[in-house]
C-alpha cells in the first residue's frame, strides 16, 4: 500500500513537471515571436512581476471575457448583491492609487525635463526609472479595474456592461503589457498621466455614489465623460507631435496609439450621445406633450389615461 502511494506521488510530481515544462516552452515560443516582430525588449523591466511573459496577461484577459459572458447568466435568477461597503473601499483605493500615479508622473516628467513634443526612452536619467516604476503600477491597475465589471455583474447592472466598457477594459491591460516591455517611459507618459487624473474624478464619484446620502451632492458625472473625450483628443494631439517632430521614440507605437485613441473617441462619443442627448430630448418631448405630469415624483394617471385615449383615436383614423 505504501509503495503504491509513493508511486502515485512520483507520478503526480512528474505530471506537474511536465505541465511546467510545456508552459515554459509556450512562453519561450511566444516571447521569441514577439522579439522577432517588435525587436529587443527594454532590459530595465526584465524580471518584473507579470512582465516576463505575455501568457499571464492573456489568460487574465480571456478569463475576464468569460466572466463577462457567463456572469450575467449565472446571476439571472439570483438576487443582486449590494456590495456597498466593498464599493466604497474599492473606489477609494483606486482614487488614491490614481492620485499617487498622477502626482508621481507629473513630478517625474518635471524632474526629467521631458519634451512635450517628443521624448525618447533613454535621455531622462533617473527620472526615466521613476516613470517606469509608476507606469508598472498603471499597467497593474488595469488588472484591478476588471473588478468594475465584476461589480456590475454582482449588482445586476448589466446595462452598464456595454461594448465600450468591455472593449476598453479588455484591451488596456494587453496594450500596457506591450508598452511596459518596449516603451516603458518617454512619450508613453502623457496618456497615462491624463487618464490617472480622470480616474481620480471617476472613482471618487463612484465611491461617493455608493453612499445614498451623498448622491444629491454629486454633480460631476456628466463631466467625467467630457473629460475622457478631451483626454483622447489631447493624447492624439501630443502623440501626433511625435510624428511631426520625431525623436528616438519608435514611430510605430505612435501610429498605434493614434489609431486606438480614435477608436475610443468613436465609442465614447456614441455613449455620450445615447446617454445624455437622447435623455434630454426625451424629457423635452414628454414635457411638451404633457404625457408625464408628475407631482412629488408620482405620475398623474389621469393625464396618462387621457393621452392613451387620444392615441387610440388617432390609430382608428
Amino acid at each position: 500500500m505504501r509503495g503504491w502511494l509513493d508511486f502515485r506521488r512520483r507520478e503526480k510530481r512528474s505530471h506537474l513537471r511536465s505541465a511546467d515544462y510545456r508552459m515554459e516552452r509556450l512562453d519561450k515560443t511566444i516571447n521569441s515571436y514577439l522579439d522577432v516582430w517588435l525587436g529587443p525588449r527594454d532590459p530595465r523591466v526584465k524580471g518584473w512581476l507579470l512582465l516576463e511573459n505575455y501568457t499571464p496577461t492573456f489568460v487574465f484577459s480571456v478569463l475576464y471575457l468569460l466572466i463577462v459572458w457567463l456572469g450575467p447568466k449565472y446571476m439571472r435568477n439570483k438576487q443582486p448583491f449590494s456590495c456597498r461597503g466593498i464599493l466604497v473601499v474599492y473606489n477609494l483605493g483606486l482614487t488614491l492609487l490614481s492620485l499617487y500615479m498622477f502626482y508621481e508622473l507629473v513630478t517625474g516628467v518635471w524632474e526629467g525635463g521631458y519634451n512635450f513634443f517628443c521624448q525618447d526612452t533613454h535621455s531622462g536619467g533617473e527620472a526615466d526609472m521613476k516613470i517606469i516604476r509608476v507606469l508598472w503600477w498603471y499597467y497593474f491597475s488595469k488588472l484591478i479595474e476588471f473588478m468594475d465589471t465584476f461589480f456590475f455583474i454582482l449588482r445586476k447592472n448589466n446595462h452598464q456592461i456595454t461594448v465600450l466598457h468591455v472593449y476598453h477594459h479588455a484591451t488596456m491591460l494587453n496594450i500596457w503589457w506591450f508598452v511596459m516591455n518596449w516603451v516603458p517611459c518617454g512619450h508613453s507618459y502623457f496618456g497615462a498621466t491624463l487618464n490617472s487624473f480622470i480616474h481620480v474624478l471617476m472613482y471618487s464619484y463612484y465611491g461617493l455614489s455608493a453612499v445614498p446620502a451623498m448622491r444629491p451632492y454629486l454633480w460631476w458625472k456628466k463631466y467625467i465623460t467630457q473629460g475622457q473625450l478631451t483626454q483622447f483628443v489631447l493624447t492624439i494631439f501630443q502623440t501626433s507631435c511625435g510624428v511631426v517632430w520625431p525623436c528616438a521614440f519608435p514611430q510605430g507605437w505612435l501610429y498605434f496609439q493614434i489609431s486606438y485613441m480614435i477608436s475610443l473617441i468613436i465609442l465614447f462619443t456614441n455613449f455620450y450621445i445615447q446617454t445624455y442627448n437622447k435623455k434630454a430630448s426625451s424629457r423635452r418631448k414628454e414635457y411638451q406633450n404633457g404625457s408625464t405630469a408628475t407631482v412629488n415624483g408620482y405620475t398623474n394617471s389621469f393625464s396618462s389615461l387621457e393621452n392613451n385615449v387620444k392615441q387610440r383615436k388617432q390609430r382608428k383614423d
